[in-house]
């Protein structure tokens, strides 16, 4: 079990935000899983992202090596849904859990916005909807709520991955309003999901900004920021039709883009190296004020050694999106030995 700031994750081993975790079947499916410690939905907009036909994923033909590239943008769903989806889950009795599971297994709800009040609303929405009454007291369900804010999605034209320049706006803005949210409510369980870093300035231009964040509670200095989720796909990726399960001698690109997301086995490696310097970076002096910081492993792990090479690199907890778009929720028992 690992302890999130109010949420716990057991066994540590969860779904990425990804396509495969949309709607309110799959993610009662990934609810039900006894393999999943928590549920992360699809990245949420508070009105819904515009999802059409070149919104797509496929997957190689290795099946030795499971690797994934997509175009995809956020959730046609807005987040008023996955609200309403939640609470129908959580108020529901007819899980499969045993009960001590169905009594504290989390929802990571994964949000994104471009502007700091969306995001305040974003926030507040649920706050008011899954964790408080209208009275101010908790639900029964307080502390099985999480927010992930999705700084590093590649694919929304026009609209960078936010984390690639943490210093600026919008991020900066956007980290602003969860401190704020933050210091009217200490229990709150706040993410980032990050996209891959590929040189060292970067993980360290990231975390000065995070440690900015940093306030004085009781006498030690807490920052708003519990967990990384990292990382996200790599962008600007292409994979021919020939490489793909889809292989058609009419379609030249594996996706209509055709650049998309790199995912699975082929951004493992890329994966480790950002999970094992954030994971020395948290641990260093210089960054003391983030030891806390919880890392959600995330990026090509596939199969049983995947998950310990994710644990070995320094993630508490592991992601998978790839091996659960392919195989379904029992694709996390591959996990466990």
């Amino acid at each position: 079990m690992v302890k999130i700031r109010s949420i716990e994750v057991d066994p540590p081993i969860i779904n990425s935000s990804c396509a495969w975790s949309s709607d309110r079947a799959q993610l009662q499916a990934l609810y039900d899983c006894t393999y999943t410690g928590a549920v992360t939905t699809r990245t949420a907009t508070i009105g819904g992202f515009d999802e059409n036909a070149t919104h797509q994923a496929t997957f190689t033909n290795d099946e030795a090596h499971l690797t994934t590239i997509n175009s995809y943008g956020y959730s046609p769903h807005p987040l008023s849904t996955y609200l309403g989806v939640i609470t129908d889950i959580l108020s529901s009795e007819n899980s499969s859990l045993p009960l001590d599971r169905h009594a504290s297994k989390p929802f990571i709800i994964s949000i994104t916005a471009s502007d700091a009040p969306t995001l305040r609303e974003m926030v507040a929405s649920i706050q008011s909807s899954l964790r408080y009454t209208p009275d101010g007291t908790p639900t029964s369900w307080a502390y099985r709520i999480a927010i992930e804010l999705n700084t590093s999605c590649p694919n929304i034209v026009g609209k960078p991955p936010p984390a690639y320049t943490p210093s600026a706006p919008p991020l900066v803005d956007l980290l602003t309003v969860l401190q704020e949210e933050f210091n009217k409510d200490t229990s709150l369980t706040i993410g980032l999901k990050l996209p891959p870093y590929v040189y060292q300035s970067q993980f360290h231009d990231i975390l000065k900004v995070i440690a900015g964040l940093s306030v004085a509670i009781d006498d030690a200095m807490v920052n708003p920021i519990a967990f990384f989720t990292c990382t996200n796909t790599l962008g600007n990726t292409l994979l021919f039709s020939s490489q793909t399960e889809q292989s058609s001698g009419s379609k030249k690109y594996a996706l209509p883009v055709p650049l998309g997301g790199l995912a699975g086995h082929a951004l493992h490696p890329l994966a480790l190296g950002n999970v094992h310097t954030f994971s020395m970076l948290l641990q260093s002096a210089e960054f003391s004020c983030l030891k806390d910081i919880v890392i959600i492993g995330v990026g090509g792990v596939t199969d049983l050694r995947g998950a310990e090479r994710m644990r070995e690199a320094g993630a508490q907890v592991v992601g998978a999106a790839s091996l659960f778009g392919k195989y379904g929720p029992e694709a996390f028992q591959r996990l466990f030995g």
